[in-house]
């Protein structure tokens, strides 16, 4: 605690919340890049195998934008083109249908409750 005079009150009180806002942005960015490689572990190790296991690996973690502010990071699949039929099933050639294997959606709820609970433990501590 400092003394400040009366005058310089709403210099200081600017100080202190630019010293806020300073953490609080090193804070979100940790947590967002925490979250995005959780969620990449995640899928790892909860997707459908299949016969070569290449789906399984190509789960990919990077950073799509970044500013002084924010961070923007995608999770996705280098064989992207097959996600949503595993996710929400799809029919088979000759009829029937191939069954969803939900995978994805459990990984995205999991990384909005870790993502929130890392920045609340983090701007509360």
């Amino acid at each position: 605690m400092s003394n400040v005079d009366i005058d310089d009150l709403a210099a200081a009180v600017m100080d202190g919340l630019e010293e806020y806002v300073e953490l609080a942005e090193d804070v979100m960015k940790d947590a967002v890049t925490q979250t995005a490689k959780a969620v990449r572990k995640e899928l790892v190790t909860t997707s459908p195998d299949g016969r070569t296991g290449r789906y399984r690996k190509g789960w990919r973690a990077s950073v799509v934008e970044e500013k002084a502010h924010m961070r923007h990071m995608s999770v996705h699949n280098r064989k992207y083109q097959i996600v949503h039929l595993l996710e929400k099933g799809h029919a088979k050639r000759n009829g029937g249908r191939v069954a969803a294997r939900p995978h994805v959606a459990p990984a995205e709820e999991h990384g909005a409750e870790m993502l929130e609970t890392l920045i609340t433990e983090a701007l509360e501590g």
